[in-house]
């Protein structure tokens, strides 16, 4: 299936691409890899006037580290974060996610930023960038600002990324000494999107209590989700049988998986329930380790 006609524009520099944007309003899209967005405008679900590609705008792939955290450009690819040695040694849990995302061609042309501004509710990024806290750096014509990724995704492939803005960067804190993570997706088969996915970055103090947890869903509502409830019902608590199966229970009352394909929202639910109490404790256990 082809899309609907648009108009296509490369830009060499940001200051152009924001112009270029600008020009289009709503009616624009910014298209890097494409992997999340061609498919669904192949789809009729997107039907964007014009796409600018940024993919010779110089200076936006990297992996940095600054200050305690990663910083991760617009056009760096999931093969470049499944590779690189910053992302295997101070976040592993997004070198975890990165093995199981799509197939080797998505892997090779996609980008960390263009799945975060797609918003797929069952996409393996956005759980991962939300259990760490990440932060998230667009660019404007009237400056730059930074939104929190919790505060993102706000409906279903939405964002609150603003027309003729453009994602730039990805802020995440590298976590500290005793911390643990942990990506695990139940999925219909390899490269699939998720029927659930849950990411937990967790830290314990020197009691073994859970000191600070971040949890993020996929597969789990409209958006990708991050459990809140779930995750201050295990702060300051030890991790235990008793307390995984207490926020289970928590996390069924505090999602609304969509029925389809891939399983009936009850099924999607159950998965889910069991999927966090598995990511919770291989968390915690890589936290010992630590």
């Amino acid at each position: 299936m082809y899309s609907v006609p648009f108009d296509y524009l490369c830009a060499h520099n940001i200051q152009e691409a924001l112009k270029l944007l600008s020009e289009y309003g709503e009616e624009g899209r910014v298209i890097a890899g494409g992997q999340s967005l061609i498919p669904l405008m192949k789809l009729r679900l997107a039907r964007p006037k014009c796409l600018v590609d940024i993919k010779r705008v110089p200076g936006l792939s990297f992996i940095n580290k600054e200050n305690g955290h990663l910083k991760v450009g617009a056009l760096t690819t999931h093969r470049e974060l499944g590779v690189s040695d910053l992302i295997r040694s101070d976040l592993p849990i997004m070198h975890e996610a990165a093995q199981v995302i799509a197939d080797p061609q998505v892997r090779n042309l996609g980008t960390l930023v263009g799945a975060l501004c797609q918003a797929e509710p069952s996409g393996d990024w956005a759980p991962v960038v939300l259990a760490l806290g990440g932060r998230l750096k667009c660019v404007g014509q009237k400056g730059e600002r930074v939104l929190e990724a919790k505060e993102f995704f706000v409906d279903a492939y939405t964002t609150l990324l603003q027309p003729g803005e453009i994602l730039t960067e990805v802020n995440l804190p590298i976590p500290g000494a005793r911390a643990g993570g942990a990506y695990l997706k139940v999925q219909r088969r390899a490269g699939d999107f998720a029927v659930a996915g849950v990411a937990v970055q967790l830290t314990l103090d020197e009691a073994g209590l859970c000191k600070d947890i971040g949890i993020g869903l996929s597969g789990a509502g409209l958006t990708p989700l991050r459990a809140v409830a779930v995750e201050e019902l295990l702060r300051g608590r030890r991790i235990s049988a008793e307390i995984l199966e207490e926020a289970s229970r928590c996390l069924a009352g505090s999602v609304d998986p969509i029925s389809d394909l891939r399983g009936s929202s009850k099924y999607k639910t159950d998965v889910l329930k069991v999927t966090l109490k598995r990511a919770v404790q291989l968390a915690a256990s890589r936290s010992k380790r630590s």
